[in-house]
């Protein structure tokens, strides 16, 4: 499967809602240490903006400990464990102290699907629709932990990609999940009718 050249800095370093709704159809791309490569189009995205206005991030009071890498530069990874549980994966976005990030919530596996599969757990013939719909199953199926938080997604391992030119997703946009603070936002991007978007709860 031809990739191209990962995204720049150029492209993580705008706004976040517009780097959000740009990323759909991006293809995130793992490469193993034994040269295997894992591959996964983004169809579902949120953004959580740093300046002030967004209850439910992260950044909202300013930097600590556990959120430093959102006040890094754009195009590093932001790793953080919710819950105690799982491990979500984020890109930081905007120019260093913006504090903005965008959780990776859903891909369409691509390539190494049978590795994914394994990192999760599943057996052979577990439906791939289980393998990276949500942003927990989506680190755990690309192998990416706590040790990845502040690496650079323009180089190395880790890259993001540009889709097919020829088939632009579509993008739809309505409130994050599983939150308590900024509800009212239409923060979370996704493709509208693709398998793999996570199902939001009744409301």
């Amino acid at each position: 499967m031809p990739l191209g050249r990962p995204l720049s800095r150029t492209f993580f370093d705008r706004p976040c809602l517009e780097v959000a709704s740009e990323l759909l159809g991006t293809r995130l791309v793992r490469r193993l240490p034994d040269g295997a490569r894992l591959v996964g189009r983004l169809v579902e995205v949120e953004a959580y903006l740093g300046d002030g206005s967004d209850p439910a991030s992260h950044a909202h009071r300013g930097p600590t400990r556990r959120n430093r890498s959102m006040f890094g530069p754009p195009g590093r990874l932001y790793v953080y464990r919710s819950y105690g549980i799982h491990l979500c994966i984020n890109f930081v976005c905007e120019p260093r102290g913006s504090g903005a990030a965008i959780l990776l919530r859903a891909v369409e596996p691509l390539e190494g699907i049978d590795r994914m599969r394994q990192h999760r757990g599943l057996t052979s013939t577990a439906s791939a629709l289980r393998i990276a719909r949500g942003p927990g199953r989506l680190g755990q199926a690309f192998g990416l932990g706590l040790d990845w938080d502040g690496s650079s997604l323009l180089r190395g391992p880790v890259t993001v990609h540009r889709g097919e030119p020829s088939d632009p997703p579509a993008v739809a946009r309505g409130p994050r999940i599983g939150i308590r603070r900024g509800t009212a936002l239409d923060y979370r991007f996704y493709v509208p009718g693709d398998p793999w978007v996570c199902r939001p709860p009744p409301r």
